[in-house]
């Protein structure tokens, strides 16, 4: 944004719209670069007609480009008056020690005009928190450089998650970003090792998360009655007898800790995650008892064409633990990246709805079943009650519980080591 010459007798301020604004409404505008001038004000302006955009009338939800000339009414004179006192919302530059600086610009493995990727070690949380006070948040002052702008998340790891994290070097490729990971555009692919091995070789995991209650929000539990829908696809890429797999996760949405909740789940906890798998989620041998989940790569269309595509390296003890079980780091990479693409908001709520739907068409069969099995046990109808009924009497059977999982190719066959061990409810089509 530059600003350009005063009306002298007027009091109309002129404007030019950066390249770091392009595509951006008027009103956010305002919040940008006049942030004391509240909303109420810019559309009392709009209606008349003192807000002008290259000279026609604007309003506060129009689109604007880079390029175009603002024109603004000065300030009220009594708006002025109490600037005087008021302290600026600008956020200074933080000066970082050498040796975090160094810290953050060593995590850089991918660097261009509109982004960086990081490789996050474990152990160091994404943003600031409650006796939280080194993060990637607080060293992106180190990754500013000749920028005006300070360098923006736009998505999160776990602390004890490694690997490939995004960050917007510009308000617009924030914009844009934060506009792919919403709409499942992006594309994450995670290595993990897990306990025991899946009975299915390739499979999607659908089960609903919510926060577990008494936690503070803190952890995050399988809820199929209030939960938000939440789809992994996994895939074995190598397994160590029945005692681990080394597997390949993409989570087709983003909730909290999903991939680790829902590989616990269904009973292959993530290797040194305790607080999903308890004392099952560390093997002995010598295998490290870190957290095994690292962020293997990341895709992503690109604000100015094309796409990022990086991988990152794994942490020291993740590579060590591979070798030690025998795994070799070759056969992760040859996995060809399928183009599937992610399920829509509106795709994710018609799923849910025709579940709720199922459930409740179990339910009306169950009562059903139950009554015709009276009525043949007595002679007699009936009785008419509310609320559901199960039983072995239903023709559908018990009420279905445990985890779903999709999928084929039992895991073990062609592999050394002998077959997989059973999972929980996990088979050929099943769900």
């Amino acid at each position: 944004m530059t600003a350009g010459k005063s009306d002298s007798d007027m009091g109309f301020r002129e404007f030019n719209v950066g390249f770091d604004d392009d595509g951006i409404r008027l009103d956010r505008w305002f919040k940008r670069h006049l942030p004391d001038t509240s909303f109420t004000t810019v559309a009392m302006w709009a209606r008349t007609g003192q807000l002008r955009v290259d000279g026609a009338r604007a309003t506060p939800g129009d689109r604007i480009a880079a390029g175009q000339m603002l024109r603004v009414p000065p300030p009220e004179a009594d708006k002025a008056a109490a600037d005087v006192d008021k302290p600026k919302r600008v956020r200074e530059r933080v000066i970082l020690s050498d040796e975090e600086t160094e810290l953050a610009q060593g995590m850089v493995i991918h660097k261009d005009f509109q982004a960086f990727v990081l490789n996050k070690p474990p152990g160091l949380a994404t943003q600031g928190g409650t006796k939280t006070t080194q993060h990637v948040d607080g060293l992106l002052d180190g990754l500013q450089y000749d920028n005006e702008g300070r360098p923006k998340l736009v998505h999160r790891l776990d602390k004890d998650t490694s690997g490939a994290l995004l960050v917007a070097r510009t308000s617009r490729a924030a914009a844009f970003f934060a506009k792919a990971f919403s709409g499942r555009t992006a594309r994450k692919v995670y290595w993990a090792l897990v306990v025991d091995v899946p009975s299915i070789e390739d499979g999607m995991i659908e089960l609903p998360i919510a926060k577990q209650p008494g936690t503070g929000g803190e952890k995050m539990h399988v809820d199929e009655a209030e939960g938000a829908p939440a789809r992994t696809r996994y895939r074995v890429i190598e397994q160590a007898g029945n005692r681990a797999a080394w597997v390949e996760l993409q989570p087709f949405t983003g909730r909290t800790h999903q991939l680790r909740v829902h590989m616990a789940a269904i009973g292959h906890p993530i290797v040194g995650d305790g607080k999903y798998g308890g004392a099952a989620a560390f093997l002995t041998g010598g295998i490290s008892r870190k957290m095994h989940l690292h962020a293997r790569r990341i895709k992503v269309d690109h604000p100015d064409g094309g796409s990022i595509d990086v991988t990152a390296e794994l942490p020291t003890h993740f590579a060590e633990s591979l070798k030690q079980l025998g795994f070799e780091e070759k056969l992760g990479n040859d996995l060809v990246l399928d183009e599937k693409t992610a399920p829509t908001r509106e795709q994710m709520k018609s799923r849910a709805r025709a579940h709720a739907k199922s459930v409740r068409k179990d339910r009306k069969g169950e009562r059903r079943g139950r009554g015709a099995v009276e009525e043949k046990a007595t002679g007699k109808p009936a009785p008419k009650t509310g609320g559901p009924r199960t039983g072995a009497g239903s023709k559908f059977g018990p009420p279905r519980s445990g985890p779903r999982v999709e999928g084929a190719k039992p895991a073990g066959r062609g592999r050394p080591g002998g077959a997989g061990k059973p999972g929980p409810r996990s088979g050929p089509g099943t769900r």
